[in-house]
């Protein structure tokens, strides 16, 4: 794998990440969506979009996303989808040590699966 891969890589995961993690704090801040009608959700979506994290959020998943595609220009697929799944990794560390949440032994155990999995990709 070259250096430009495993830096995008790495631009993927953590600007993705990041961007969801902005995104979730914004949405928790504002609250749980009970209902989709436009009457409901309309002013739901302009309070989401005075908080600054979910315009960093929108930000930085743009970054992962272009980011993703100049990397599926360059390398094959089979590489860069399972190894972009490090950001289930990164997603789940950022839940509980940025957002507070509590993750259950099951969720950890699927962490440490996905793991195992993105090493293997250092075998091909």
């Amino acid at each position: 794998m070259s250096v430009r891969i495993a830096v995008f890589i790495a631009i993927v995961v953590i600007t993705g990440t990041a961007g969801d993690i902005s995104v979730s704090h914004a949405m928790k801040r504002i609250g749980e969506v009970t209902s989709f009608r436009p009457a409901v959700v309309l002013p739901m979506l302009a309070r989401a979009f005075r908080h600054f994290s979910m315009w960093l959020g929108i930000g930085l998943m743009a970054v992962a996303f272009f980011s993703l595609l100049a990397l599926l220009s360059w390398a094959d697929a089979s590489l860069v989808v399972p190894a972009t799944a490090l950001s289930y990794v990164a997603g789940a560390f950022g839940a509980k040590f940025i957002l507070g949440e509590k993750i259950a032994p099951v969720r950890w155990a699927g962490v440490v699966l996905v793991c195992a999995g993105v090493a293997l990709l250092s075998f091909s």
